[in-house]
């Protein structure tokens, strides 16, 4: 697979103020490592190579632990994660995969016994941007990084 074009470079202007956004959204509310995590889970979901090479390996790079990353796809089945971030996981699936029908009260419920209203809003918005980050990167074919180690043999 090639990209089909760089979309910094085809509409700089624009994806300086969607940059913008992304660094607003590392200074807000949501912790680090769960931003990590919740920006993996879309990634996974709309099967965004690019991101999800990139948010797995920044997470790890900040601590997070490999049989966490690795399970952050099955988090429904593992152990690892508190309630809180499975909170997170189900409201980053539900914003993630919005045509499935509509966000039940009792998930917005089961989210303000985990986070306050500010913290809800930036979580949404997070999960809003890397959707957004997601599609530009499937739409125009971005290419994760690839080491020599990890390429297919011709």
């Amino acid at each position: 697979m090639e990209a089909r074009l760089d979309f910094f470079q085809s509409s700089p202007e624009l994806m300086k103020n969607v940059r913008a956004l992304e660094m607003a959204i590392r200074e807000a509310s949501v912790d680090k490592g769960l931003l990590h995590l919740i920006k993996l889970r879309a990634s996974q979901i709309n099967g965004c190579s690019y991101c999800v090479e990139m948010h797995s390996r920044e997470a790890r790079e900040d601590g997070e632990s490999e049989p966490r990353v690795h399970l952050v796809a099955a988090w429904r089945e593992s152990p690892l994660f508190s309630e809180r971030e499975r909170a997170a996981f189900a409201w980053t699936e539900k914003l993630t995969k919005l045509s499935d029908g509509p966000v039940e009260d009792e998930l917005y419920e089961e989210m303000l016994k985990h986070f306050s209203e500010k913290e809800l809003v930036d979580l949404s918005v997070a999960i809003s941007m890397i959707n957004t980050w997601n599609r530009l990167c499937v739409a125009f074919h971005a290419i994760h990084p690839v080491s020599e180690k990890h390429t297919l043999a011709a």
